[in-house]
């Protein structure tokens, strides 16, 4: 049995700062799904990235579904998503009835490639079947390339979602990701650089358009003494104890963007003499908030696999993951479109084979993470 304490790839940090706004939570009796703290963590939220308005829901997928939503998204829509991500960028797509179509990722930033955007809207055209909307991830807190996917997408008068749940916090030109499409999402669940323990938040400037998302996601209640519905709605507000700790974790954001970048640094500087170690990079067009650090294993250079790696640091009682398996590859998507970034290189299968994604919590220490460069090094080295 491994007596070392473990290891967790991005667990929640507390400042100490969120009791101060959980008691006076507890202390007006605003427990409910509304509240001053609602209020105000959107409204800071809001200033912090430089937009007109943000809406506090309970999930970064709540934010996604409600922006396609407003966006018209229907029953048989085409919807573009990158194709490198986790599900949750995809599946309000599918409870709109709507079909993802998958767009691969390019080598520069790991995100939406213009390439592979462009052919897919040829595509589209020709086949008389335009998109509704575009979903934009920035992946593990990197922005992605905005200025010719923008170009691409308003060419053909498509709006953009911008996915920045792993990405708040990071900046692309010097402005907030999270502000690029016709609306952003954060999200705030535990593993995040920030945390409410569970939420998201929706940006746009457009306030009218968030006033209606907050319609829908109150259950869609119509002004009128009693409860009246004349469209359907959901359940996805925040409540604001948990707005709450994430007023108290917007305070110490940046910290939290210096301590992971620090760990991103630590662990290139001491694994990236190894042959066939890489590392995501960074795009020269923007600060990435290292929300996870990911080292990647050149199979020409080294014998050692992810999920050997992985292994290893599971059996040291450290947790490690593969990078997030293509949209494409899952079997709940077998039968939709993919364009990949090149004919014949599907840019996301190949970081999907080679990725380790390693503990990068901002509140690792210097010691836990050189037990992990050890393990990693021991691997890969033998020694």
């Amino acid at each position: 049995m491994n007596k070392h304490p473990r290891i967790l790839l991005s667990p929640p940090h507390m400042s100490g700062r969120e009791q101060d706004y959980i008691k006076k939570a507890f202390d007006s009796n605003w427990i409910a799904p509304l509240g001053p703290n609602v209020s105000a963590f959107e409204k800071e939220v809001a200033a912090y990235a430089g937009v007109n308005g943000a809406l506090a829901v309970s999930s970064g997928t709540a934010a996604i579904h409600m922006a396609l939503r407003w966006l018209g998204v229907e029953l048989g829509d085409i919807v573009f998503c990158s194709n490198l991500t986790f599900i949750g960028s995809v599946n309000p797509i599918l409870y709109l009835g709507a079909i993802p179509v998958f767009i691969d990722a390019e080598l520069d930033s790991w995100n939406m490639s213009p390439v592979a955007l462009e052919k897919a809207f040829k595509w589209a055209q020709e086949a008389e079947k335009m998109p509704k909307a575009v979903v934009v991830v920035d992946l593990y807190g990197q922005s992605a390339d905005y200025e010719p996917l923008l170009e691409i997408c308003n060419r053909y008068g498509v709006p953009v979602v911008e996915d920045a749940a792993e990405a708040m916090g990071s900046t692309y030109k010097g402005k907030a990701c999270g502000t690029f499409g016709k609306f952003g999402v954060y999200s705030f669940n535990g593993n995040k650089i920030i945390t409410t323990s569970g939420g998201g938040m929706l940006l746009s400037d457009d306030t009218q358009a968030l006033d209606k998302a907050l319609f829908w996601a109150t259950q869609a209640r119509d002004k009128a003494p009693w409860y009246q519905h004349s469209e359907m709605g959901y359940n996805y507000r925040m409540s604001n104890i948990v707005a709450g700790i994430g007023r108290g974790q917007l305070t110490v954001l940046d910290d939290r963007v210096k301590a992971r970048r620090e760990v991103f640094g630590r662990y290139k500087e001491a694994l990236g003499d190894i042959p066939g170690v890489g590392f995501m990079p960074e795009a020269s067009y923007g600060q990435a908030n290292r929300w996870l650090t990911v080292m990647t294993l050149d199979s020409t250079q080294t014998s050692t696999t992810p999920m050997q790696v992985i292994e290893a640091l599971e059996a040291e009682n450290i947790e490690a993951r593969p990078v997030w398996k293509p949209m494409h590859l899952q079997p709940l998507f077998a039968d939709n479109m993919y364009f990949s970034h090149e004919e014949g290189l599907s840019v996301s299968d190949r970081l999907f084979d080679r990725g380790v994604c390693l503990p990068s919590g901002s509140s690792l220490t210097v010691e836990e993470q050189q037990r992990v460069i050890q393990v990693v090094r021991r691997k890969l080295l033998g020694d």
